[in-house]
């Protein structure tokens, strides 16, 4: 995937002291074009890392908010368009910025916008422009941070033989922005932006105040039963019935709970039915069972079609169905297992 860069600016951040009483300040130290740039020092640092922050793989649904590669889209109010949004107005200034001096004005915004956020390293922080030629004309703005490395140093010669290196940066741990997202190669998401920040700090988060970011799987998955449960009820009460209320301050009661356990409202077919948007939207959701100690994992979409939920005698029962075994490398005797028929293990699990 190989990036032409038609413009870059290049700042260095210092940050003395700690806390609120911290002084940031930013130095401007080149904006270069195209020519330019491929005759820097920065072509070989930067060499194949735009390739690298596109192909980084994201999930849409992340399994927990703290993952390091995100993805956010713009927030606009209702009947607003795009351009009402001011960080996307930020980023569609660089993309439009028809000299070195635009580019340069409009890259200390990014900067000055970053400064203000707590807690942040010195460092160096590069804004570019590059273009996807092979597949389009499409401009893509790259906002890359590099913290200052600790206890850096360089080989000299046989009598001081190392030197401290100040501000040093490497590509190592590089945060990133790239607008637009690219869900595949060569397309471009216009509503959405992909970060990366490798650190526990939010800087990034911070710094882009109109983004917010897709659900975690766990936040969609129980919007839906929420959504699914609450038109179970509108179909089953009568509005304003006691049970009604009942149910609702049921619902709310299961969202705020962290314990996970088998509730025994819905039959299968409604359960397959609140799954379908799910599956659909995501195939590999994933589907983790406990029974007793026995822990279960599979897929969603493996409900009632290889994983079926049984209840006899006051106990559940669980069968998996699949086409063979596999065992990991530890041996075990269930190896050597001639398989029952379901009809006989039915007929025990009945005694």
């Amino acid at each position: 995937m190989d990036f032409t860069i038609e413009y870059l600016s290049f700042f260095v951040i210092k940050v003395t002291g700690g806390g609120e009483e911290a002084e940031k300040v930013f130095n401007h130290y080149q904006t270069l074009d195209k020519e330019t740039y491929l005759s820097s020092p920065l072509k070989d640092f930067l060499d194949g890392e735009l390739g690298k922050i596109a192909k980084r793989k994201v999930e849409r649904h992340p399994k927990s908010e703290q993952v390091p590669t995100k993805i956010g889209y713009f927030t606009v109010e209702p009947g607003y368009e795009l351009d009402s949004n001011p960080n996307y107005n930020l980023f569609q200034r660089l993309r439009v910025a028809d000299s070195l001096d635009t580019f340069k004005e409009q890259s200390e915004k990014i900067v000055r916008g970053y400064l203000n956020t707590s807690s942040i390293r010195g460092g160096a922080l590069i804004v570019l422009r590059a273009k996807l030629t092979k597949f389009s004309d499409e401009p893509y703005i790259f906002v890359l941070k590099c913290d200052f490395e600790q206890k850096v140093a360089s080989i000299t010669d046989e009598q001081s033989l190392i030197k401290k290196v100040e501000m040093a940066i490497t590509t190592k741990n590089m945060k990133s922005i790239q607008y637009p997202h690219m869900p595949e190669e060569g397309m471009a998401e216009e509503w959405e932006l992909k970060i990366h920040q490798s650190s526990h700090s939010r800087y990034f988060e911070e710094f882009l105040k109109y983004v917010e970011y897709t659900q975690t799987i766990t936040d969609m998955v129980k919007d839906r039963v929420i959504e699914s449960h609450q038109q179970y009820i509108s179909e089953t009460y009568e509005e304003d019935s006691e049970e009604r209320i009942e149910e609702e301050e049921y619902i709310e009661a299961w969202s705020n709970t962290a314990e996970r356990q088998m509730q025994e409202k819905w039959t299968e077919e409604q359960v397959i039915e609140a799954s379908s948007p799910l599956v659909e939207n995501q195939p590999e959701m994933p589907l983790k069972l406990k029974l007793d100690h026995i822990d279960i994992k599979g897929l969603l979409s493996d409900f009632s079609a290889s994983i079926h939920i049984a209840k006899q005698n006051g106990r559940y029962i669980v069968l998996i169905e699949g086409e063979s075994f596999s065992f990991d490398k530890d041996a075990s005797p269930v190896e050597f297992l001639q398989p029952d028929t379901l009809e006989n293990v039915i007929k025990r699990l009945n005694k």
